[in-house]
């Protein structure tokens, strides 16, 4: 059998959401700034320099072909593409070593 809760027990809405501040609250990001400029900078890497060599070699390196210049910067985008992942994986790397450091320190 079901129990009744009583209506003058509740908390309305209105109470429930008031939270008493007894610290400093975390307004850090919760991501790094550096992440964010490397990501904004691979972004537009990926946008510039496959576009780019493309037209600037389609007419000056392989003479109107443009199934080379397509390659080529299909082999640019990619190298971009693999250089975010190293620097991701440096980038980890260094934390885990921060972390881990700070760990060594705290005992």
């Amino acid at each position: 059998m079901a129990t009744r809760r009583l209506a003058s027990q509740e908390k309305t809405h209105l109470d429930q959401d008031e939270t008493k501040s007894d610290g400093k609250s975390n307004i850090s990001p919760a991501v790094p700034s550096s992440v964010i400029y490397k990501l904004l900078f691979f972004t537009m890497a990926m946008i510039t320099f496959p576009i780019g060599s493309y037209f600037l070699t389609v007419n000056t390196i392989f003479r109107g072909n443009s199934t080379y210049a397509g390659g080529l910067a299909a082999l640019i985008a990619n190298f971009v593409l693999i250089g975010y992942v190293v620097v991701a994986f440096w980038d980890d790397q260094a934390e885990r070593e921060d972390e881990s450091s700070e760990k060594k320190k705290s005992r």
